[in-house]
């Protein structure tokens, strides 16, 4: 049975299963959403799809056989392996917050799922961006699939306003519900891997009550989740940004280029994928004095975050090599062959041919690149 939620945060949460059926009806008289999927149910008929989503009468049966098939052969398609660690530091009876660092704007919290789903888990909520929100299709989807909504282009005025009805529907999800949230640690991709908690973002969490801020963290049981991608498909294009940045302070990416990332990120080769599950933070929120100012406590918060995060990383060969190349050291030798050298070269090379863009400078986006796979080692380097 579903659990209520308030009528006051109608304008962000996910769908209710009263809502489903229509909904459902919707994206199927959608001619682009149709235009979007067919690709996807192959070998399935757009008559078998759609027959199969109109007996869905709720989120979890829509998940369960829609969301969880396509998935899994998405999963087979595109990745070498898809594998979850520390299962025992999941909750398996209360709710979560499970914040990440974030690498894929679709697959991070749709990889997450499916494997809590092989675990007979609940699956997470997942917070999105209404940025990325592009066609109406694509609201109605993720409102199905368990998303609730970020209000990204909000007035500085608003802004307060927003965080605090965000903030107070994150703790009711999680303290009230008992439903489990993923957030991503940061607005947006680390487009350079080097994962940082955003204290704003923490800043927002207390919110719901700041007058403590830490047992207004503490009641969410943050746990913090590495998620680590062997090749990232989207490396190229946020190479590519990178130097549109560095040659035009103003540029802004569209709404087109948000589309290019998130179908480059959902059918490009991954190679090896692992999620790792970390401890929940509140014993070491133990060790933060009471009378902490607030400013510290979210800083001390996001740290203690980021150390977690780096300390469940997974690395595979190219993660080693590319913090050699970047550091100039030969740290690591141990970790490749000559094989993963060439191989690493090869791929760089065939990824910077992909950017069409006015005096692309080859050698500034190899190093882009190379960042993205080696600071990850680095930042573990950091852990005290």
């Amino acid at each position: 049975m579903e659990t209520t939620t308030p009528s006051q945060f109608d304008d962000i949460r996910p769908l209710l299963d009263s809502e489903v059926e229509e909904t459902i009806a919707e994206l199927i008289a959608d001619p682009y959403f149709r235009r979007v999927a067919e690709p996807f149910i192959k070998p399935f008929s757009w008559e078998q799809f759609t027959a199969t989503m109109g007996a869905c009468k709720n989120k979890e049966s829509f998940q369960r056989s829609i969301i969880y098939p396509v998935m899994k052969q998405l999963i087979g398609k595109t990745t070498s392996e898809m594998k979850g660690f520390g299962w025992e530091d999941a909750d398996k009876v209360n709710g979560s917050l499970y914040i990440s660092n974030h690498r894929d704007i679709v697959l991070d919290a749709a990889f997450l799922n499916i494997l809590m789903f092989d675990k007979a888990m609940s699956t997470t909520e997942i917070a999105i961006g209404d940025n990325l929100l592009i066609y109406p299709w694509i609201e109605k989807l993720v409102r199905l699939n368990k998303s609730f909504l970020v209000k990204r282009g909000v007035s500085v005025r608003q802004m307060l306003q927003v965080s605090k009805h965000l903030s107070d529907y994150i703790h009711h999800t999680v303290t009230e519900r008992s439903q489990s949230i993923w957030l991503a640690q940061r607005e947006g991709r680390a487009k350079d891997s080097n994962d940082k908690t955003q204290v704003s973002l923490l800043k927002m969490l207390t919110l719901h009550n700041s007058t403590e801020p830490l047992a207004t963290l503490r009641e969410l049981r943050i746990t913090p989740l590495a998620i680590s991608y062997e090749i990232d498909p989207c490396d190229y294009l946020k190479a590519k940004e990178f130097q549109l940045k560095r040659d035009n302070p103003d540029y802004r990416k569209s709404g087109a280029d948000d589309l290019e990332n998130m179908v480059t990120g959902i059918t490009g080769n991954k190679g090896r994928v692992h999620f790792r599950i970390g401890k929940n933070i509140n014993k070491m929120l133990d060790y933060i004095p009471a009378d902490t100012p607030k400013n510290e406590v979210v800083e001390k918060v996001a740290t203690i975050i980021d150390n977690e995060i780096y300390r469940n990383y997974s690395f595979f060969p190219w993660n080693y090599l590319a913090y050699d190349m970047m550091s100039g050291e030969r740290r690591y030798t141990e970790e490749y062959t000559r094989e993963d050298v060439e191989a690493f070269d090869t791929y760089l090379n065939g990824q910077v041919s992909k950017i069409d863009i006015p005096n692309r400078d080859d050698a500034f986006l190899r190093e882009k690149m190379v960042m993205m796979y080696g600071n990850v080692v680095r930042n573990k380097l950091l852990i005290p």
